[in-house]
């Protein structure tokens, strides 16, 4: 249990969730505590293919959902609010004669006005660099302004760039894909253009068999068992994100994040000691609800997905804290993870 612990809410014996009131000297010392891989498959066909695929889009065009929907688990966040994808998240997918690893990206902002904002940016550019394809996602209903800020990113000589058209579940109308075929390719020499709805699970072996034609020769960068290079407690901080998110929906401020306090784990148990920092006093009643409602129910869903991931029982608990300009502090986002 923390020091200086105030309003502490106990659900049951495995999630402990209250407001942290240390102070910043303490806060410090635990960042600077936070900041304290896998091999190849054995044999592989001579024809093994692998390499790198950059998911890039706006915002909220379901990058993270498609990414998650090809690997077959969850590796990265999804959300109905736009924007909850922050860091790259390396996704593995290998089969009999490929392995595909994706690299999912923030959607490309336009006007940023803090670090965080910048990093997450360089974050979509520095994707692009050194793979193999580029998947240009964009919804089925038709391209947006957003959509051509983010085809200014891609290089026109490129012959890797599949252009996407997710949500085909929503068109009713699904001739009305083909003249948005070929207005796309009047727009940027796409080498092939895939409609799936990564939601409902269609077409993602069009768009499989679509990316592996552009993959290398190679033997696989990953364990054929591995699905994604990020820790559990990366893992972690983004489920418990997640939740926040999808709980609070629009009620939750941008300026949120999880860092990972304490962590001890023996074969059957896990103690994770998290912080959900905040960068507004004003957010903490929203955060934490009436009676400490909100960040109960967060702790609890986070906790049931975090038990699957280890596969082991769980005590959770989660702290409340402001932490003034975090977002725009670069050494904080180096800690927490933002490159």
């Amino acid at each position: 249990m923390l020091e200086n612990e105030k309003t502490v809410i106990e659900d049951d014996d495995d999630v402990v969730v209250g407001e942290d009131t240390r102070a910043d000297d303490e806060f410090e010392a635990m960042l600077s505590a936070a900041n304290a891989s896998s091999g190849l498959a054995g044999r592989v066909p001579a024809d093994f293919r692998c390499g790198y695929a950059a998911v890039v889009g706006r915002p909220n065009v379901g990058k993270s959902t498609l990414i998650n929907a090809m690997v077959g688990e969850k590796v990265s966040i999804t959300s109905k609010k736009p924007q909850t994808t922050r860091d790259r998240v390396l996704g593995v997918v290998t089969h009999d004669k490929a392995q595909i690893v994706f690299v999912d990206t923030p959607g490309f902002q336009s006007k940023y006005s803090n670090q965080l904002l910048k990093r997450m940016n360089r974050t979509v550019r520095n994707a692009l660099a050194d793979v193999d394809v580029v998947l240009f996602v964009i919804d089925a209903a038709g391209w947006k302004a957003d959509d051509e800020l983010v085809l200014k990113l891609l290089n026109r000589e490129a012959q890797n760039v599949i252009l996407v058209l997710n949500k085909i579940d929503l068109v009713k109308d699904k001739e009305r894909l083909l003249p948005l075929m070929a207005e796309s390719m009047q727009k940027f020499p796409f080498a092939a253009i895939v409609p799936v709805s990564a939601q409902k699970h269609k077409m993602l072996k069009d768009l499989n068999d679509e990316i592996i034609k552009h993959l290398p020769e190679s033997a696989p960068y990953f364990d054929a068992d591995l699905y994604t290079d990020k820790s559990p407690r990366f893992i972690v901080a983004e489920t418990i994100r997640e939740k926040a998110f999808r709980l609070l929906g629009d009620e939750l401020p941008y300026g949120v994040a999880v860092m990972i306090e304490r962590w001890q784990e023996t074969e059957d148990h896990a103690e994770i000691v998290a912080s959900l920092m905040l960068e507004r006093e004003s957010h903490k009643p929203i955060v934490i609800g009436e009676g400490g409602s909100k960040l109960r129910e967060i702790g609890r869903l986070a906790r049931l997905d975090v038990c699957k991931l280890l596969d082991k029982r769980v005590h959770l608990e989660i702290w409340v804290r402001v932490k003034r300009g975090w977002s725009d502090n670069a050494r904080i986002l180096k800690s927490l993870g933002y490159e």
